[in-house]
């Protein structure tokens, strides 16, 4: 028989939401048993994967085919993705994994090029069915409200459309603000287990000092474009905690992110973040999902300035348009001299996704006073490579067109590229590539565009 936990128990729950809660309640394996062979499965992601009902599952492999699940960028080990998985689980990214990656690029998982306001969507219009959805929530409250934590964007909405939802509910999992929550009733199976937040810190702790000092000097060229009373979003990686670094001396900075880490909290704390100049929910810090450390964790819980929504909502263009003086702030891979940005692939190796870079590069541009900007280190592999191209490389597809780029910037600097010819996009381009491919690309330009 299984019994509630502890940190239950002790709450305030009254007597009739007890009763629905332990009705509910079965063991991960139990819960499990209701998936079938050719079930649609969609997995919370982020730091939230419910490890717990996932393990359960890889458990039941021998009773299952062709299982496919469907999710963005999960933190940690997947086993459905491990060797000899394949007849029993099919893994469908909308954004890709340092964990999905070699599957993705052997044909053993697929990738769906999505943006990530319209994720959500494909659960929503049924163009994908969910019979089973595996969610991480918080403990119930004293209404029987549970919270997803810091996971909200692009699971809400899928697994309140699932046939059947598997809630691991996890003592540590935040209670985060916001249209944040589900109720016990629309839960199938409840299965209490405690086990610690994945983690992400977005600097690579290998990051040699070299790079550290590039992102640095990113950091501090992007900061000298956000002005007092703008609004934020910041994608994933080291750059966009590089530039919170030099945000010290401005005032009244807001945020409208689909993510964020733990690089805002002295920001906020010091009142740089306050939210009073925003024009869409002023005051309130408004995201999808969170990629930190138990630090962030802790600040977000039950903390009144941060919603969390669907990403439908926070990733929408004409939602984050109204927020004026937005600055969107996205990472790529390389960047050709007319300026198509590659964000999601090397070439034909897929490596990430579309996510939310052209939602708020449109975003911001449509916002009065917006500035959508795209920040990359200028090479990569020590030097040896070039991330600003003469074209990009064969296969690679282009995230954001040459048409949506406003600034792009490196450690040498800002290039302005709004309505500016090729042959002016080209120059600004090149003078912000580094020093040693400068003369190459230079070359090429004079042949190509007549320079």
């Amino acid at each position: 028989m299984i019994t509630q936990n502890e940190t239950i128990a002790k709450q305030s729950i009254p007597t009739n939401i007890l009763r629905i809660y332990n009705q509910k309640l079965v063991s991960s394996d139990e819960a499990v048993k209701i998936i079938k062979s050719g079930d649609n499965i969609v997995v919370q992601p982020g730091c939230a994967c419910p490890m717990e009902v996932v393990r359960a599952m890889v458990r039941r492999k021998d009773e299952l085919e062709n299982v496919t699940l469907f999710h963005i960028l999960v933190v940690g080990d997947l086993p459905y993705l491990h060797d000899g998985m394949e007849k029993h689980f099919k893994h469908k990214a909308f954004f890709i994994g340092a964990n999905s990656r070699p599957a993705i690029n052997k044909g053993t998982a697929e990738f769906i090029p999505i943006f990530l306001s319209e994720v959500p969507l494909l659960f929503k219009k049924n163009l994908i069915k969910s019979d089973v959805a595996f969610i991480h929530v918080s403990p119930p409250d004293e209404h029987g409200f549970c919270s997803y934590g810091v996971d909200v964007g692009t699971i809400k909405t899928p697994a309140e459309r699932s046939k059947v939802i598997i809630a691991q509910v996890n003592k540590n999992m935040p209670r985060t603000l916001g249209d944040s929550f589900i109720h016990i009733n629309k839960i199938t199976y409840i299965v209490e287990h405690d086990e610690p937040i994945f983690e992400l810190p977005q600097v690579d702790p290998n990051a040699t000092a070299e790079e550290l000092d590039v992102f640095d000097k990113i950091g501090g060229h992007v900061a000298s474009l956000i002005e007092d009373g703008s609004t934020l979003q910041m994608g994933i990686g080291a750059i966009p905690d590089s530039v919170m670094k030099y945000l010290h001396n401005k005032k009244d900075l807001g945020i409208h992110t689909e993510m964020f880490s733990d690089g805002i909290i002295e920001l906020v704390e010091n009142g740089i973040i306050n939210g009073e100049k925003k024009t869409l929910h002023p005051g309130k810090i408004i995201a999808g999902f969170v990629l930190g450390t138990n630090k962030i964790y802790n600040f977000i819980n039950n903390n009144p300035i941060f919603e969390f929504h669907p990403q439908e909502y926070v990733n929408d263009p004409f939602v984050i348009a109204k927020n004026n003086k937005m600055v969107a702030i996205n990472s790529a891979i390389e960047v050709d001299l007319t300026g198509q940005v590659c964000s999601d692939s090397i070439g034909t190796k897929f490596y990430s996704g579309i996510g939310g870079q052209v939602d708020f590069i449109r975003g911001a541009s449509r916002s009065e006073g917006g500035k959508p900007i795209i920040a990359l280190p200028s090479t990569t592999k020590n030097n040896t490579i070039s991330r600003i191209v003469p074209s990009l490389k064969t296969g690679a597809g282009v995230v954001t067109s040459r048409g949506d780029v406003h600034y792009v910037v490196t450690e040498f600097g800002v290039a302005d590229l709004f309505g500016k010819t090729i042959q002016e996009r080209a120059k600004a381009l090149i003078n912000i590539s580094h020093p040693n491919f400068r003369e190459e690309l230079e070359k090429y330009a004079k042949e190509t565009f007549h320079i």
